[in-house]
Formats: C-alpha cells, structure tokens, sequence
C-alpha cells in the first residue's frame, strides 16, 4: 500500500512551527519538514593597502560588529486529499503571508525570542501522488533574534544563567546617581526611558535632557556589557530594553 504520508504520523500533534501576521502553522496543520536560519553576514569595510601585508578591517570602528539582514526559511507539508482544497490552502497562505510588511516572526524553535522581518517568497508544489502541498517560505529578517522579556524581568523560571544577567533597571534618584546596567546582549541597544520628572542622562561624552514621561533616543545607546549611567533629577527612572542575540 502507498504511504499517501511519505513517513508523517498524522495522528501526532504538531508542536512544531511559526507564527506570522496572527497566522500560525500550527492551528492549520501544517508539519514543519524543515528550517534554515544561518547566521546573518558581517557589513566588512575592508581597505586593501598597497605595498603593505594584510589588510586595514575597520568593520570593528563603532564598537561592535555590524550585520545584514539574515534569510531565515521553512518548509512545510500540508497534507491534503482534495486537490481543490489544497489551492485554497496555498492562496489563503499566500495572501496571509504576503499581506503584511515587516512584523514578528515568532518561531517554536526559540520560544523566548521572536525574529523582525517580511516575508518575501512562498514558493508552494503541488504533490498530487502523496496528496499534499509543499510549502516553502523564505523570511528576509533583522540580524538579531529579540527577548520577548524585558531586561530585568523576575519571572524565575525563564532566566538562563548562561545568557540573562540579575539586574534591576529602575532608579530612585535624589539629586545626582551613579548606576550601572548591563547588556547581556550581543548587539547595542536603544532603551525606553521612564521617567517621573525631568532627568538630565549621561552616558560615555553624551548629555540629553527628558521630561517626565516614556521617551527613545538614539543618543542614548546601551553597549554590549557594562554601561556606566549618571543620572541627575529627583524621583524614578526605569530603563526598559530587551537584548538581542544572534
């Protein structure tokens, strides 16, 4: 007898899988074969010199590596005996898929994190002797995987003692204050900034002036590692950030 499932046991459940653009794979039956996320390319600025060995890298100059956007792809079989319904199957992907710019891409794989991106083909075959659908989506992402959780978070059970950092990012200052916060990133951050009342920040040779309120400036950028923060003002400052890795 033919296997019309090429190997699928249909009566597991599928755990595995992504959600984009309130569409999740999961909830439409759609097995997850395979994914591909290789790490994203390094922007190299690379200056060959004559008559000198080697080469001058200033990839490094700002302090921290910089990426382009990474492809991350999938591929899924929806298993389908009506080939009518398996052509709808492929425009409501199409269509749901398509339809939207750059948003969350949240993947089973890192259930903490959630990628950046647009999706930007869906390449689908029509697999009439196995009655199914072959499904090939190709994300075009942000370098960095995002925390769902913010940097400070107290939730125990979540933390990883090889990647998060016990901090707490919220002040009580009265007159001025030296604090530290740390980046357990592997990319710089631009953090939210809460404040009670007007607070004057300063940060490496940068000042910048907030009122009370939620306020981001590129300005203020939080470095992989250990950043040292003066705070001037009266009253409570929350740095709100979620840390990116590869």
């Amino acid at each position: 007898m033919m296997d019309i499932t090429n190997g699928v046991d249909m009566s597991i459940e599928v755990k595995e899988g992504i959600t984009f653009n309130n569409f999740d794979t999961r909830e439409n039956d759609m097995y997850l074969i395979d994914r591909s996320a290789p790490t994203p390319a390094e922007k190299e600025i690379i200056e060959n010199v004559p008559f000198a060995h080697g080469v001058y890298d200033f990839s490094n100059i700002l302090g921290e590596r910089i990426f382009s956007n990474r492809t991350i792809s999938y591929t899924f079989h929806i298993h389908e005996h009506d080939y009518d319904r398996r052509k709808h199957e492929q425009t409501v992907l199409e269509n749901k898929l398509l339809g939207t710019h750059i948003t969350r891409l949240e993947d089973s794989y890192d259930e903490n994190y959630y990628y950046l991106g647009k999706c930007v083909s869906v390449n689908t075959t029509d697999d009439h002797v196995y009655n199914r659908l072959i499904v090939v989506i190709d994300f075009d992402c942000y370098p960095f995987k995002i925390s769902k959780l913010p940097e400070g978070h107290d939730i125990w059970d979540e933390f990883n003692f090889e990647l998060d950092i016990a901090q707490i990012p919220v002040f009580e200052v009265s007159g001025s204050r030296e604090v530290t916060l740390y980046n357990a990133g592997a990319s710089s951050v631009v953090p939210t900034i809460k404040t009670s009342s007007e607070f004057t920040i300063e940060i490496d040779t940068i000042s910048v002036t907030v009122s009370a309120g939620a306020h981001k400036s590129e300005l203020i950028r939080l470095r992989k590692g250990e950043n040292r923060i003066m705070l001037t003002g009266n009253g409570t400052i929350e740095f709100d950030f979620y840390k990116e890795l590869i």
